[in-house]
């Protein structure tokens, strides 16, 4: 009879893997050094580097995987010149596509830290993780403005999963007013269930998918004049004509393009009348509260039943970053509570595990507290006024530009404009600006016409920043 095979002499490419991994521990000093290397030049050469990429014919996705590795530091190599050089530089001061922050100093090395540590930050049992959350999400609370003790919540990987606990918490909520069990049950009990809303978020659309509800069922409210503003008067028409017993209204604390703030209080006393949930979408808008000029903005906020909202959009931490928040804490976890005998524990606080959809989850309350700590609530603060005015300065340039039309004045920090000529001119000006390599815009649509929107949520941007912009737009109208 043949002896049997070891778990090494049975697993050559197991044995290979385990040496290389082993040979890298020793090596880590060196791996740290290059990683902190590349990260260092990729960082600081961003403002020189062309803001996005749009070539990427040398990186071939079909290629083999490798059958062997090739240990740490020739993978170092390898990423530094096969991937690196075809990436955006979306932490520079001139990306201005969508709401894309750029990492801080401090950010940065939370997040190195985080996949350190690599902390599955599930709840209270046998890490700090679940304490060091929850002092964030009071910190955000506290920079949001909201009452102290009035909310709690979560973070998430990002909108789009922070409008989707909205939607699944509100439906719950909604169900138990009226006697049936969304969790328990399923959405079928519930005897109408209506979302109202004027401008939702593309995420949200994306949700009502998610959830079963679906991209078109929902009750569409008018918004008022020239803006994307919901219509008070449109809204409490459709709530008391309405039959459905539940009731979900989305409102919005900065809009996606006109950075629109949709009047909350009004809203929040119809929500109140008419037995209905009220969501805020406030993915960036929320942090409009660190600007003194602006924070009545936000006034009503703190009547809502969840709010969403993001770190890695104007707080500058990497992705992902998500927030929610929401008045009903024992509802979300209702909804999301996680059951197995390895779940079970007698440590005391916050199970995030139960209030959200991973059951794994990675610790991404670090990045944020040593940011806050590193800046405090002032350093914020001076992003999102410093963002705010390049928005308005923008602004200003473009309506004295004898070539471009402002189409909306900036709120916030979007300057939303477009160029002479038809839509089809100008999505092929859009395609030029870009092509410059000096800064990114996107698309928009707004009043029914095509035009570039440049978000503004970047703490690198600086003057002469201002200038390239305004230069590269110039040289290619």
């Amino acid at each position: 009879m043949s002896r049997p095979l070891n778990r090494a002499e049975s697993s050559p490419t197991a044995t290979t893997a385990r040496h290389l991994m082993f040979d890298d521990l020793e090596q880590l000093d060196q791996i740290l050094a290059a990683t902190s290397d590349m990260a260092r030049d990729f960082v600081q050469g961003a403002d020189d580097m062309d803001v996005t990429c749009r070539d990427f014919s040398a990186f071939d996705p079909s290629r083999p995987m490798p059958g062997q590795g090739c240990g740490t530091l020739d993978a170092l190599r390898a990423a530094q010149e096969e991937i690196l050089p075809l990436l955006a530089a979306s932490i520079g001061p001139r990306y201005l596509g969508f709401v894309t922050g750029g990492t801080t100093p401090a950010a940065l090395a939370g997040d190195w830290l985080t996949g350190a540590i690599d902390q599955n930050a599930t709840g209270p049992e046998g890490s700090v993780t679940a304490a060091v959350e929850e002092q964030v999400i009071n910190w955000l609370c506290e920079m949001a403005g909201l009452p102290h003790g009035r909310f709690d919540g979560v973070l998430t990987t990002g909108a789009t999963v922070s409008n989707l606990l909205g939607l699944v918490a509100g439906r719950q909520w909604c169900g138990q007013q009226i006697g049936v069990d969304v969790d328990a049950d399923g959405a079928g009990v519930l005897p109408g269930f209506e979302i109202f809303a004027a401008s939702p978020h593309a995420s949200m659309i994306k949700d009502l998918s998610v959830t079963g509800i679906g991209r078109n069922s929902f009750t569409k409210v008018a918004t008022r004049p020239r803006t994307e503003e919901t219509d008070i008067t449109d809204l409490k028409a459709k709530l008391v004509a309405s039959t459905a017993r539940a009731k979900l209204v989305i409102a919005s604390a900065g809009t996606v393009n006109a950075t629109d703030f949709d009047d909350l209080i009004a809203i929040a006393d119809l929500c109140a009348a008419y037995g209905a949930w009220l969501h805020v979408d406030a993915a960036f808008g929320m942090f409009a509260a660190l600007d003194d000029r602006r924070a009545h903005l936000l006034a009503g906020l703190d009547r809502a039943d969840s709010i969403t909202s993001d770190g890695h959009k104007w707080l500058n931490v990497p992705y992902d970053c998500g927030i929610f928040l929401t008045r009903h804490i024992s509802v979300l976890e209702t909804c999301c509570r996680a059951f197995a005998p390895y779940l079970q524990t007698d440590a005391v606080g916050n199970m995030y595990i139960n209030r959200g959809v991973e059951n794994s989850r990675r610790f991404r309350a670090l990045p944020l507290w040593l940011a806050m700590v590193a800046y405090g609530r002032g350093g914020f603060a001076g992003i999102v006024r410093a963002n705010c005015d390049q928005a308005v300065d923008l602004a200003q340039w473009v309506r004295g530009h004898d070539r471009l039309e402002l189409l909306a004045d900036p709120k916030l920090n979007v300057t939303m404009f477009t160029g002479p000529g038809s839509d089809d001119d100008n999505c092929a000006l859009l395609s030029r600006i870009n092509a410059t390599g000096k800064l990114f815009m996107t698309p928009t649509i707004y009043g029914g016409r095509f035009g570039f929107r440049a978000a503004f949520s970047n703490w690198r941007i600086q003057d002469h920043d201002m200038e390239i912009v305004r230069n590269a737009i110039d040289s290619v109208l």
